[in-house]
């Protein structure tokens, strides 16, 4: 399963064409993307049949408040009536555990659409007990992780260690490159993240998605999974 970060209608066209499969939809990548407006997910709907995966994120980092839970819990209304298929989100304590009431309280707002734990994940204290925790979540079916804070290149051994035991959770982005790709399929994970990767080189956060890097990336996916 390959996913493309996208900002706006003009990326979700652009990821289709190129062959992904599912778009997580943002706002203000340069902070590690928030949650975009309404209209946006209502406009990417009008232009993709691809399933949209809407991120539920107040500000950067991944702590939380009482107010700003109650906004997304509204914003996760407004977005699935917009088109949404799903949702993007994930909470830690100051001490860097998973905050399990708040992530259950938006899980179950969400219900019945799926979600997928955000990459607060690679930034957990205990990793071990981070992933024991997300298995007692409702309507969760992936995990976006890079194995590591910094990303996929200074997380692969972890990746692929998780990868014995929760391949069939793990939607691997976060700084992925395409030599990491072979590896990770050989290991059992069936779902990659692009962001960066499928957009112009030096183009910066607001440059479009570019469907011939999706196609590329789409070819090298399929072409690992069969080998």
């Amino acid at each position: 399963m390959l996913e493309v970060v996208a900002m706006n209608e003009v990326d979700a066209e652009a990821a289709e064409t190129g062959g992904a499969d599912r778009i997580m939809a943002v706002a203000d990548r340069q902070a590690g993307g928030l949650t975009p407006d309404p209209k946006t997910v209502a406009a990417m709907r009008k232009t993709t049949s691809l399933p949209i995966r809407v991120v539920l994120r107040a500000k950067n980092g991944f702590r939380t408040t009482e107010s700003e839970l109650g906004r997304l819990c509204r914003a996760a209304a407004a977005h699935a009536d917009a088109g949404a298929d799903g949702f993007v989100f994930g909470f830690l304590h100051a001490d860097h555990t998973v905050d399990l009431s708040a992530t259950a309280r938006l899980a179950d707002t969400v219900l019945p659409l799926p979600w997928t734990f955000h990459r607060a994940i690679d930034h957990a204290a205990e990793p071990e007990a981070a992933w024991r925790t997300l298995r007692l979540l409702r309507g969760l079916d992936s995990v976006l992780c890079a194995g590591a804070a910094g990303g996929v290149g200074a997380g692969m051994e972890a990746l692929l260690r998780r990868a014995a035991h929760d391949a069939r959770l793990m939607l691997v982005g976060g700084g992925l490159r395409r030599r990491h790709v072979p590896a990770l399929v050989a290991a059992g994970v069936r779902a990659f993240q692009v962001g960066d990767a499928v957009r112009p080189v030096g183009g910066g956060p607001q440059a479009p998605v570019d469907a011939a890097r999706v196609r590329e990336w789409r070819s090298l996916v399929d072409a690992a999974a069969d080998h």
